[in-house]
């Protein structure tokens, strides 16, 4: 599907209230995808918190379908919006974009969305998606928050799901060793479960569990 402005749909309005806010002149959108309010020395993260809870709930599903259809910022935002108000009516369209891939650095907002509403259906999109692209040695995409994802909802589902990735010599270590050589610390399984924990930790400190 091609993306569409908002302004086309009649939704103009979307992207300056809800991707491009600035925080200390920061769009929301970046800070987003660089994780800064995960840590408390921003000292923007607790008004930037309150205004993404806000707006979580705030925004309608006809404005956040407007953002999903638009470019990569208002993906991004778009999918944090839905994970963090859990609206688990978009799974089927969030899931649908994590596996197209199509554009980079929303990818792993859809994944934190999926981590968050928990159910086995999610841990079954996020293995299709490793099934799909942790072969690609080639290709540098969001396999890292899928597994650290899947690793989460194993832990809470009672699964094993990301078993059959992360054995030795496995999936998971041959795309690691592609993208960026043995034993980088930062692709260790449980370095992406971390990350993962953290998102969806965040969110449940500051909404209902």
């Amino acid at each position: 599907m091609p993306s569409q402005h908002p302004a086309e749909t009649g939704h103009g309005h979307v992207v300056k209230s809800y991707v491009t806010r600035t925080y200390s002149g920061l769009p929301r959108y970046l800070v987003l995808n660089s994780g800064r309010f995960l840590g408390p020395r921003w000292w923007h993260t607790r008004r930037f918190t309150r205004h993404l809870i806000d707006d979580a709930a705030a925004i309608t599903d006809e404005e956040l379908a407007a953002l999903l259809a638009h470019e990569w910022r208002s993906r991004l935002t778009a999918a944090w919006l839905i994970g963090v108000d859990r609206r688990e009516r978009f799974r089927s369209r969030v899931g649908d974009l994590l596996l197209a891939s199509e554009v980079g650095h929303s990818g792993s907002a859809y994944c934190f969305a999926l981590a968050r509403f928990g159910t086995h259906a999610d841990a079954e999109i996020l293995t299709a998606y490793l099934d799909r692209y942790l072969p690609r040695t080639d290709l540098h995409y969001d396999q890292p928050a899928a597994l650290g994802a899947l690793l989460r909802l194993d832990a809470r589902l009672g699964t094993q799901h990301a078993d059959r990735f992360t054995e030795h010599d496995g999936l998971w270590d041959n795309w690691a060793k592609g993208v960026a050589g043995f034993g980088d610390p930062s692709h260790a399984p449980a370095e992406q479960r971390r990350r993962a924990d953290l998102q969806c930790d965040f969110a449940n400190g500051w909404t209902r569990p």
